[in-house]
């Protein structure tokens, strides 16, 4: 036997390329291979165990199929490409997903596939409810908000909004944004499995949820409609309205759906009920429409009995899953807790530290001016003693010069208790010579006015002379006596003549003696007002030579007590202020 024939015959194979929600799968598949091994294959690669609600979804011309799994793969009306390609959806929807979904991995993918059917604008929301929905997106997608961390502008490349509510509002994606941001920061501590399942709450009470819509018409008014297939029944809605059905058959009401060919019946459990007949235009799409029904009904009424031991276990193992997750992230967010109280501790103590070295220099530099300081006051406290020394001698010369002024001053007030008498002795010499000149004045006025009368007299007696004269004289000549000789009248007009010169002789004596004691008046005046002026003179040098005294008596009385005292004023008696009115008043006169 040769070893060719040892070698079994290699099976057929054809690719095929499955996209999920988030990853792109190849398998290379037998041609014998079922529906049910392909679709077996890809959830043990997902790692998903809750299989009922998937399914293996293909396009067909027009419209989808979901790939049986019963019959083999290649039997069905799958596209001849290479690879076939396959979308790995969610074909049924739960009632409650939170009670329903048991794995993670499956309520992320249900995530993830509405998701892109309400930004797809498949399942209708509102812009409210859609920022919500975005809000729990990014906390899935990004974790807890850190303003640090997250700075404006983070979303800008996530697509989180319709498009149909973001042409709804005049907002730009900078405020958007900011909506969004305000109810992210409010999930902090939601872990991202919690923020999916959040998301599917939310969006499980969308009018549009789960629903899969098909045209069809009704058979009596030929009206188109549509019918809306969901995990709580069938629902017949308006062409232009898909949130509000005109008429619905919930699963616990159905007794039975048949069709034939292009026609479905709908037999209400309740006998007295009309039965519904509708008409869809493809048999294909009839074929589709009976196996969601089909479908959905299985899980509506799985869903009222008892969990399957495996169900059960996927639960239990769920439950512990979770617990154990909700324990890991209790652990991590006390670790994590930990780490920022240990970092802070950290921060602090490094500021702590930081601080401490900067207390310790300014510490070192505050003990060096303290020593400088303690130097400089040593310096000082040498000075201040030497200063000290320096003031007691001072003081002891300002006592002694202070005994010298006053014995000084002693000998100051006697001399001027001389001078004051002298003082008094010039004012009354003054005040008797004031008195003889008044006197003097006095005689001279009477002299001047006996001589101005004097010589008023001499003035009418030689009048009076030269009249008698000039009218007797001829007549005697002519008739009582002879003419007298030359001589006689010569001797006549000499006799009269020397008269004449007698009184005017007496006249310039007696002015000469007038005028011979004013000028001796006015000698002793004048030799009175240098006397005066010579003893104030003497009594200013006096004044100033005791202020210098009693000024430089104080000025070492405050050097020796180490502060500077005002003078005292010794206030001299009220006669120096007489005395010098007396001197204004001989000076006047």
């Amino acid at each position: 036997m040769s070893i060719l024939g040892l070698k079994k015959k290699q099976p057929k194979t054809f690719k095929v390329k499955v996209i999920t929600m988030d990853a792109e799968m190849e398998f290379s598949c037998e041609v014998k291979w079922k529906g049910k091994d392909l679709f077996d294959l890809v959830c043990r690669t997902v790692g998903l165990r809750e299989t009922w609600f998937f399914g293996l979804r293909y396009t067909v011309k027009d419209t989808y199929a979901w790939l049986k799994t019963e019959k083999r793969v290649l039997d069905q009306e799958v596209p001849k490409d290479s690879p076939i390609t396959f979308h790995f959806l969610a074909k049924f929807f739960p009632e409650k997903v939170e009670e329903e979904l048991v794995q993670e991995i499956t309520q992320h993918l249900f995530f993830l596939q509405v998701k892109k059917q309400i930004l797809d604008e498949e399942i209708f929301c509102s812009p409210e409810a859609s920022v919500l929905l975005a809000s729990y997106a990014v906390q899935a997608k990004y974790g807890d908000y850190d303003p640090n961390f997250h700075k404006p502008g983070f979303l800008a490349q996530d697509e989180l909004l319709p498009k149909r509510v973001l042409m709804q509002y005049q907002m730009t994606a900078d405020m958007w944004e900011e909506k969004i941001t305000a109810w992210y920061a409010e999930h902090r501590g939601i872990a991202r499995d919690e923020a999916e399942m959040e998301y599917l709450k939310i969006a499980q009470d969308l009018e549009m949820y789960g629903v899969s819509y098909f045209a069809i018409t009704q058979n009596k008014r030929d009206t188109d409609l549509l019918l809306g297939v969901d995990a709580q029944g069938l629902h017949i809605y308006s062409p232009n309205s898909k949130l509000n059905p005109n008429k619905s058959f919930p699963w616990s009401g159905i007794r039975n759906i048949s069709y034939s060919e292009k026609e479905f019946t709908i037999k209400p459990l309740d006998k007295k009920k009309d039965v519904f007949k509708f008409y869809s235009s493809q048999l294909r799409v009839n074929k589709l429409i009976l196996q969601l029904c089909i479908g959905n009904h299985d899980l509506f009424m799985r869903r009222r009995k008892v969990d399957s031991i495996e169900v059960q276990q996927m639960k239990a193992q769920a439950k512990e899953e979770k617990a154990r997750k909700k324990m890991e992230r209790q652990i991590l967010a006390r670790e994590k807790q930990m780490r920022e109280e240990a970092e802070r501790a950290k921060e602090e103590m490094e500021r702590r530290l930081f601080q401490l070295q900067d207390e310790a220099r300014l510490a070192n530099e505050a003990l060096l001016r303290s020593e400088e300081t303690a130097d400089l006051l040593a310096e000082k406290a040498q000075i201040a003693e030497e200063e000290a020394k320096l003031l007691a001698h001072k003081a002891a010369e300002a006592e002694q010069e202070r005994q010298r002024l006053e014995v000084t001053a002693l000998k100051t007030k006697e001399e001027k208790r001389l001078m004051e008498q002298k003082m008094r002795e010039a004012e009354q010499l003054a005040v008797k010579l004031v008195e003889q000149s008044e006197r003097r004045l006095k005689e001279a006025d009477h002299l001047k006015q006996d001589l101005t009368e004097a010589k008023d007299a001499e003035r009418r007696a030689k009048q009076k002379l030269l009249e008698i004269t000039k009218t007797t004289y001829p007549l005697i000549a002519a008739y009582s006596t002879p003419p007298a000789p030359p001589e006689a009248s010569n001797f006549a007009y000499e006799t009269s003549s020397s008269r004449l010169d007698f009184k005017d002789s007496d006249m310039k004596r007696l002015s000469m003696e007038i005028e011979r004691e004013r000028l001796e008046y006015m000698e002793k005046s004048k030799h009175l007002q240098d006397q005066l002026k010579e003893l104030k003179s003497e009594i200013e040098s006096l004044k100033l030579e005791e202020q210098q005294q009693q000024a430089g008596l104080y000025s070492l009385h405050g050097e020796a007590r180490g502060y500077a005292q005002e003078p005292v004023y010794i206030p001299h008696s009220n006669r120096n202020s007489a005395y010098m009115s007396q001197m204004a008043f001989y000076e006047e006169v």
